[in-house]
């Protein structure tokens, strides 16, 4: 399937790996390449040492059209895009942050730069800032999130129209169908998280992937608007901060609370009442642990299913 996300990216297939923290190592990124899908290092959960370590790790096994999601509010920032340009790592993904400061930066060292965006502000932001492309990542999506809470369906639309340049639709997707469904609006193809966060190869502990699997509708919230809001299950820890909210505390006493490692604590290290289990709204919907490339075929057979049920429908 080629179009111009995939020529773009060197892509066979338009699927982008979400750049997790505590998820998305070496091995998960080796094994979504192998697959013909972008795989992505989640750098936000990594010391410049560690982030190293990872590139390393690929480059020992010849992969090296990769991508680094570089969250523009970490500490060391400047260490990692030192790495990047060293090792030329050919796609950054930035988030959290204001695109304008690192993006020519980023382009001047060889980089193409693809922004997350989570409103029509920060997609205009990142279009002036001259990035090769956005990533809209509507409301129903793992981890840090908008504070407007517009889903996907309603974002992404709103957003196709601002440029021409290659947009990926994110937050929500974890089928083939839903890649479909999609594509057919106008994506040129879709990030992927939550179904990779769980899968074999993710660097995530077996008590996280468990809870996951485990999980139902409605499970998964998003909290913290006060801090940087997020979406998580609901767990112990969870039930601390709703009973914080309920006696009104302040946003320090919400911050004292969240501490610091709550997501290393909850999704590297498997503490599953304590920590902070970062995940999509699709956690429902994803029933056993599988492989990379499992998920992958089942993406492609679902899609192909959903295409030709669409082919069979006549509008009369």
């Amino acid at each position: 399937m080629q179009n111009s996300l995939t020529k773009l990216l060197n892509i066979q297939i338009p699927i982008i790996q979400g750049g997790m923290v505590w998820c998305s190592g070496w091995k998960l990124v080796h094994a979504v390449c192998n697959e013909g899908a972008l795989g992505v290092l989640g750098s936000g959960s990594m010391y410049p040492d560690v982030l190293e370590y990872h590139i390393q790790q690929l480059h020992h096994q010849k992969v090296y059209n990769f991508a680094v999601n570089l969250p523009l509010l970490y500490p060391q920032i400047g260490d990692h895009i030192q790495l990047i340009a060293q090792y030329k790592i050919p796609i950054v993904i930035t988030s959290a942050g204001n695109p304008a400061t690192y993006t020519s930066k980023l382009k001047e060292i060889g980089c193409k730069v693809f922004h997350v965006v989570a409103n029509l502000k920060f997609a205009q932001k990142a279009l002036d800032a001259g990035v090769d492309g956005l990533i809209v990542e509507g409301t129903e999506a793992g981890g840090h999130n908008g504070r407007e809470e517009m889903t996907t369906l309603t974002l992404f639309p709103e957003i196709r129209k601002l440029t021409q340049k290659p947009v990926v639709a994110a937050g929500g997707i974890g089928s083939g169908k839903a890649m479909y469904a999609l594509m057919a609006m106008g994506a040129d193809g879709v990030q992927v998280g939550s179904r990779f966060a769980v899968s074999a190869e993710s660097s995530a502990h077996v008590n996280y992937k468990n809870a996951v699997i485990q999980s139902q509708l409605g499970d998964t919230v998003l909290t913290l608007k006060e801090v940087t809001p997020v979406r998580l299950l609901k767990n112990d820890f969870y039930n601390q901060l709703q009973n914080a909210y309920q006696n009104k505390a302040s946003v320090e006493e919400i911050k004292q609370l969240l501490g610091k490692g709550r997501a290393k604590k909850g999704i590297f290290e498997g503490d599953v009442q304590e920590g902070e289990l970062e995940i999509g709204q699709v956690a429902a919907s994803i029933t056993k642990l599988q492989t990379v490339k499992e998920i992958i075929t089942e993406f492609k057979e679902d899609y192909q299913a959903a295409q030709q049920q669409m082919l069979n429908l006549n509008w009369q």
